[in-house]
């Protein structure tokens, strides 16, 4: 592995990985701190957090780690309100598609939140992170304001944009973001397109890093389809700088993921599963492993609500699901590289991708 790249160098590491931020929980102090000390940079999910738990996780990962990390936020898609309206008999449809898992849960179906209730304030949270001061803030599904960009270069926070075609990559190094990650349609968790439908960016991760290396001079991180030495060196080759992993991360104890789904991602038939690309976990494109409940509702997309709230419906069903061992009615994400997943701990899956 080529590890002396303006990555590295960038951020003073001494391996081109970057664990994948992880939302929704998934993320762990114990996850990134085990990336960070095997030489690698620790990403936390926090755009599900409010203001208060952000700068709560930077004080832990300050305690558990004294190395660059990297916290993720969503940036606010500009054709989408925050909290789209949904109507009444909206939510009523979507309840009713879901209630057979629920009454198998043993679960009451959930009252309609407030708006307020499905998800954290972006302003508020965006303030948070800036004051928290990360090494790296890292970001998807858009761009961060001017002034935003400015404060973090003022503040020396190193800025990582997601883009799933080169166009979008040339936007956000025009916009003065100081690296992008190129994002395949191979990768798992959501596609985080910012130009156009997801469904209609879905260029896989080998093809799309030499594209968006030609495109930009900042450095690129290659993301989808990675998990093991093989993969890193590919996309090395191919042009990128360092590389980002999800999948493999996320099957580590270390994760929050839960056993349900690290017993899925670790299963011997996982190729014959495989993973699918679904509106049904939050009501935005992602990709998961198919299980019962993207089958289910794929018959009725009608009757998924938009992110946020099919997002906050989903989740009440997880919280009892994995209480439960219940993969079958969980969201389980994952990318295509899911049959090359082997190791349980971070630092087993680090000498390995370091070793060759």
């Amino acid at each position: 592995m080529h590890t002396d790249t303006a990555f590295t160098r960038r951020l003073g590491l001494p391996w081109p990985l970057v664990q994948g931020p992880f939302g929704g929980g998934l993320s762990s102090v114990s996850l990134v701190s085990a990336v960070n000390e095997a030489g690698g940079l620790g990403s936390f999910g926090v755009h599900h957090l409010h203001a208060d738990q952000i700068m709560q996780v930077a004080r832990d990962l300050r305690v558990a780690t004294n190395r660059p990390f990297a916290l993720n936020l969503w940036i606010p898609l500009h054709d989408e309100p925050e909290h789209p309206v949904v109507s009444d008999a909206q939510w009523d449809r979507a309840v009713r598609r879901l209630q057979p898992f629920f009454d198998e849960l043993g679960l009451d179906a959930p009252s309609r939140p407030t708006p307020s209730a499905v998800w954290p304030a972006y302003d508020q949270q965006i303030e948070a992170l800036l004051e928290a001061r990360p090494a790296v803030f890292s970001f998807v599904f858009g761009i961060p304001s001017p002034a935003i960009l400015s404060r973090c270069q003022q503040l020396g926070i190193v800025t990582i944009g997601a883009a799933t075609t080169p166009h979008e990559a040339r936007l956000l190094e025009q916009a003065g973001v100081d690296m992008v990650v190129a994002t395949g349609s191979d990768a798992g968790g959501h596609r985080v397109s910012f130009t156009d439908a997801p469904e209609n960016l879905l260029t896989g991760t080998f093809s799309l890093i030499p594209q968006v290396r030609d495109a930009v001079r900042i450095p690129v991180i290659a993301a989808g389809g990675i998990a093991d030495a093989r993969g890193v060196n590919a996309a090395i080759a191919l042009g990128a700088d360092a590389v980002q992993i999800g999948t493999a991360f996320l099957a580590c104890d270390e994760s929050n993921a839960g056993r349900p789904h690290q017993a899925a991602l670790h299963a011997p038939d996982m190729d014959r599963q495989g993973t699918t690309l679904t509106r049904s976990f939050s009501g935005r494109l992602s990709r998961g492993l198919r299980n019962r409940l993207t089958i289910e509702l794929a018959q009725a997309p009608e009757d998924i609500l938009p992110y946020p709230w099919q997002n906050w419906l989903t989740g009440v069903l997880k919280r009892a699901a994995i209480a439960q061992g219940r993969a079958d009615l969980m969201s389980l994400w994952s990318g295509q590289a899911v049959g090359l997943v082997r190791h349980r701990r971070v630092a087993e899956l680090m000498q390995s991708l370091t070793s060759e």
